[in-house]
């Protein structure tokens, strides 16, 4: 039982009985199995195909290395369309394949990359698209491959936040050439650290799966220069002990969503943002601290620190803002005006599966309090 002083963290894993845990990694072990595509790797690979209705699964070590991997095996040149809105790795996947960021402002409703300012950045050196589907709003999907094929770009979801999300039509994962998901210990699913490339074409998952294997064809060739992207088989354990909670979590989830919307709804200067999603996955509980709040983002954030409440500015700074980004002619701040206002509003609550109610009522009350 936890206590009025305890920490309060803005997520916090998912863990499944450690039984079932040691359950399944104790067969690797037996088999003296640890990593190279052992049978955990591959019955979770499988098991995560026919979750997501069939798509091609390639299970890797993280999510960064994921988004690299997903570069590389699109061939991608140039410059690559971007938001300035994400975790610092959406950005530095482009940087580490010798590609050109290009940052366009963001919708001020899903807080996800706009369309329209997407095919308006778009030159003869643009070769991709690389939105991210951020605290697992959808985006706009049908916009986004509506430019790309008018013109002939490649469309990467960095969907780390995106896991059993359903958008209008099914699974967020089917859309794109490419989506790549996260299973950090914070994220919705986790396997310690670790991620996925989703994508419908078998060809291009051969050829991811050997980037991530140093570029290995067999025994004598060796096709592109690859790393080492490999999950091991205790990471692969830890997904299949997870995945049969999965529902158990998503309810943990929604009912931690729905008591803040309940509680917050009147609060003043306190906006409320929505998913937009057919199926959320409530992997994140943001809010925008607008000008009528009687006390600022930083403020209230330092307040809830105060008090043990640990949320999170997620995502101050913009990329955009960082050292390596701010000589981009994108990153200019008057290119970027909704990202700005929403980057200096912006709080993420906490929110997991066994957050309890009195918990979370001490974050409720400070805000109410202070607002």
């Amino acid at each position: 039982m936890s206590s009025k002083d305890d920490p309060i963290y803005v997520v916090r894993p998912n863990l499944p009985p450690f039984e079932e845990f040691t359950r399944a990694v104790k067969t690797a072990w037996d088999r003296r199995w640890l990593t190279n595509g052992g049978a955990l790797h591959q019955e979770l690979e499988t098991a995560l195909e026919k979750r997501f209705g069939g798509l091609q699964v390639s299970l890797f070590n993280n999510a960064t290395i994921g988004l690299m991997a997903a570069c590389a095996a699109l061939d991608l040149k140039g410059e690559v369309i971007t938001t300035p809105f994400s975790f610092i790795a959406t950005a530095h996947s482009l940087l580490w394949n010798s590609l050109t960021p290009v940052f366009v402002d963001i919708d001020p409703h899903s807080l996800n990359i706009d369309p329209a300012k997407v095919e308006a950045a778009i030159t003869d050196k643009t070769s991709a698209i690389m939105a991210v589907h951020c605290y697992g709003h959808p985006c706009d999907v049908e916009a986004i491959e509506a430019i790309a094929k008018k013109h002939n770009l490649k469309v990467i979801y960095d969907a780390a936040h995106a896991f059993d999300l359903e958008c209008h039509c099914g699974n967020i994962l089917q859309h794109g050439d490419i989506s790549v998901l996260s299973f950090h210990a914070t994220k919705v699913f986790n396997t310690f650290e670790g991620g996925a490339i989703v994508c419908k074409d078998p060809a291009l998952k051969t050829r991811i799966e050997q980037f991530k294997n140093f570029g290995i064809v067999d025994d004598e060739h060796i096709g592109q220069t690859g790393l080492n992207g490999k999950m091991s088989e205790a990471h692969a354990a830890m997904g299949l002990a997870q995945l049969p909670h999965m529902d158990e979590y998503r309810k943990g989830r929604a009912r931690v969503d729905a008591l803040y919307r309940c509680e917050l709804a009147d609060v003043k200067g306190i906006k409320l943002l929505h998913s937009g999603a057919k199926t959320p996955n409530y992997a994140y509980f943001p809010v925008l601290i607008t000008d009528e709040c009687p006390i600022s983002r930083d403020a209230l954030y330092d307040l809830l620190k105060d008090h043990n409440i640990i949320a999170r500015r997620y995502f101050y700074p913009l990329i955009s803002d960082f050292p390596m980004y701010q000589a981009l002619p994108s990153s200019a701040p008057d290119n970027l005006p909704i990202a700005q206002k929403a980057s200096s509003q912006i709080l993420c609550l906490p929110i997991y599966p066994d957050l309890s109610e009195a918990e979370q009522m001490r974050v409720i009350n400070v805000i109410k309090e202070a607002s």
